[in-house]
């Protein structure tokens, strides 16, 4: 039987968005209702079943306000977890405008070479180390999948060579197939948004952007603890 290390993880990346007539409530109760929030968040990743961490993204998008990054075993969990959330005085108040859903995998193309900080080789996340989270989901083309493997592989190789240009950009690669819209969501973990910048306009000249069907909406993420993320909604 696999060990727990063996499964392969389940990742949502929970985007939230605060209803404007929340912040013209009497501030004692916009502070009860984050309390509330910010408790059940932290049980969750204090409980050993999840790991959560949370992002602001006011100021960053007009559409999102925050967003929490889960990772756990079981579908059920983030359900669960998800309601409890929606069951505060705050959460009631929230709607969920994105909610990428996704599987850890071990890489198809990256198969001997390992950066130092990024997913073993089982495929296992281990986020949080850097202030900043650059966060997409990610279609390619049918015409991609009906290339060879080899020629795939290759394309790959180009790909993979610029990314290790940018050893201090963290990529986090999850699989969304029969799960979600997207077929995978790629999230890049970094202190300077300029080396992301300059990673992404060089990706562009590469040959796998030839079959990029769809890579919208980007969401700027900035790492915070829960108490803080919610302070940043007012």
């Amino acid at each position: 039987m696999a060990t727990e290390e063996l499964k392969r993880q389940v990742v949502n990346f929970g985007f939230f968005k605060v209803d404007p007539a929340w912040r013209r409530l009497p501030a004692k109760d916009r502070e009860r209702g984050k309390v509330q929030f910010c408790q059940v968040a932290t049980e969750w990743g204090h409980s050993g079943r999840m790991n959560v961490l949370s992002y602001t993204t006011v100021g960053m998008r007009a559409d999102t306000d925050f967003m929490l990054w889960r990772i756990c075993y079981s579908l059920d969990e983030i359900q669960e977890m998800t309601t409890a959330l929606l069951n505060t005085e705050l959460g009631q108040y929230l709607t969920m405008p994105y909610s990428l859903l996704a599987m850890t995998k071990r890489s198809t193309y990256v198969i001997e070479h390992q950066h130092e900080g990024q997913a073993d080789s089982r495929g296992q996340l281990r986020p949080g180390q850097h202030k900043y989270l650059f966060v997409y989901p990610f279609v390619k083309t049918r015409d991609w999948y009906r290339m060879s493997l080899p020629a795939r592989q290759g394309s790959m190789n180009e790909h993979i060579a610029i990314g290790h240009k940018y050893p201090q950009i963290k990529l986090n690669t999850t699989y969304s197939f029969g799960l979600d819209d997207q077929e995978f969501v790629v999230a890049f973990e970094g202190d300077q948004p300029e080396d992301f910048v300059d990673l992404v306009m060089e990706l562009r000249e590469a040959d796998t952007s030839r079959y990029t069907a769809r890579d919208t909406p980007i969401f700027t993420c900035i790492l915070k603890d829960v108490k803080a993320t919610l302070d940043t909604l007012g």
